[in-house]
């Protein structure tokens, strides 16, 4: 699947080619074994040899994480790391899987993790042809102002939010973040039934988001 897009890639990649800003659930509805099931998942994801192979196909791409939970709870994981090779990403996988826990007595305040990720994002090292934020989550905005709002006071413009949804028994997270997170061209919303699929969600994600819109239409 991933040999085959090889060959619908311009032959010299761009100086870069994706800037993503990685957002994990670290709140309060979120437990000490579902938190290090987000933590190995993402770092699994990270140097999955598809995932990797995808990233050297585009020429590299440039990647911070933080942990997000309450208005003024956000704690960064992975300072931005340009990714281009197993080595790298091997590298910034196990930064993230080291990563201890900041807090766990917060809400979820969608809103302001979206203010935050766009001010990491206005950071990034060199101006990149797509620029995505991925929040993952297993609910809605309980706390301070939600993600409307945070679209109107950051900037997101030529920004691509998408959802990572630990689904479970309800369907609301998937409906809210359908209808009030993800936005922007080609957004999307990947979904894991528990905890337990967040690694292989996260790979489907990070394929689609490296590669592009190309990416579904050759699946």
């Amino acid at each position: 699947m991933v040999t085959a897009l090889l060959f619908l890639l311009p032959n010299s990649a761009r100086a870069c080619s994706l800037a993503l800003v990685l957002a994990m659930d670290g709140s309060a509805s979120v437990d000490a074994r579902e938190h290090a099931l987000q933590l190995n998942g993402l770092a699994d994801a990270l140097r999955d040899p598809d995932v990797v192979q995808a990233i050297e196909a585009v020429g590299g791409i440039w990647v911070t994480s933080f942990e997000w939970s309450g208005r003024y709870q956000q704690l960064q994981q992975l300072g931005w790391s340009h990714l281009t090779d197993l080595q790298s990403a091997a590298v910034a996988a196990e930064t993230i899987r080291r990563s201890p826990r900041g807090y766990t007595e917060f809400p979820t305040a969608i809103g302001y993790a979206l203010g935050h990720a766009a001010v990491q994002l206005g950071a990034a090292p060199q101006p990149c042809a797509r620029k995505v934020i991925d929040v993952a989550g297993d609910g809605i905005n309980n706390d301070g102002f939600g993600p409307a709002s945070a679209y109107k006071a950051f900037d997101f413009e030529g920004v691509t939010v998408n959802g990572l949804v630990i689904a479970g028994p309800d369907a609301a997270p998937v409906r809210y973040y359908r209808a009030n997170v993800i936005r922007g061209p080609g957004a999307f919303i990947e979904t894991a039934a528990t905890y337990r699929d967040y690694a292989a969600a996260m790979k489907r994600k990070l394929l689609r988001e490296i590669f592009g819109n190309g990416y579904a239409s050759v699946r």
